[in-house]
């Protein structure tokens, strides 16, 4: 299914949307050599990879120089077509898988997206700090939590406060009880900027942090 991007992002540029438009392609041919999207996905790749990433920026514009980590990134998604929304932030995109990040770099150097770094490794054994935590249903709340901790900057300058966004579909409220947090979520339901029945029950949750 081809999603026409310009319908829900507007005033998206031209050099944007071009790349955009190019993923398929290009994790079609990666996907030949490195298996890291099921064909069933691969059919609906915009729909279920880039659309959906793309909630995230339905919440929040993030403004120049935000600093933003991508945890369990697998191929990139949302980490890749987010820095291709935000140019001027920084993204850095994290797998304990390393084939995954191959496909991550391979696909941000084709592109030239030069505000992507990819890391094989462990969330929490990466240092530094972020302005926001992406992810896109990787574990369960209570268990990603930890992987974040002291990975917060203090310097809040865009319209939400640093903290976590998170894509989850389904039915999330008895999962996110079981999370301790002084914070409680914000939900964002998907369905109220997209109109693809995919997006039904799918929400991004965002905890601020700072």
């Amino acid at each position: 299914m081809k999603i026409d991007f310009k319908q829900y992002f507007p005033d998206i540029t031209d050099e944007k949307l071009a790349k955009l438009n190019q993923l398929k392609e290009l994790y079609q041919y990666w996907n030949e050599q490195i298996n890291v999207i099921s064909r069933k996905d691969m059919e609906n790749f915009d729909e279920r990879h880039v659309l959906h990433s793309l909630g995230i920026a339905k919440v929040i514009s993030f403004k120049p120089g935000t600093k933003i980590m991508d945890i369990g990134t697998g191929g990139g998604f949302p980490g890749i077509p987010l820095a291709i929304m935000f140019p001027e932030s920084e993204f850095h995109l994290v797998d304990s898988i390393g084939k995954k990040i191959k496909v991550v770099n391979e696909v941000a150097l084709t592109l030239g997206l030069t505000n992507v770094t990819g890391t094989h490794d462990r969330a929490e054994n990466i240092k530094g700090q972020y302005d926001f935590i992406v992810s896109r249903a990787v574990t369960r709340m209570n268990k990603f939590m930890p992987w974040t901790k002291a990975k917060f900057s203090g310097n809040n300058f865009n319209d939400l406060n640093n903290g976590i966004l998170y894509l989850k579909g389904g039915d999330i409220h008895e999962e996110l009880s079981e999370v301790q947090s002084k914070h409680f979520p914000a939900l964002y339901d998907l369905s109220k900027f997209f109109k693809q029945e995919f997006f039904e029950t799918k929400r991004v949750v965002y905890y601020r942090m700072k």
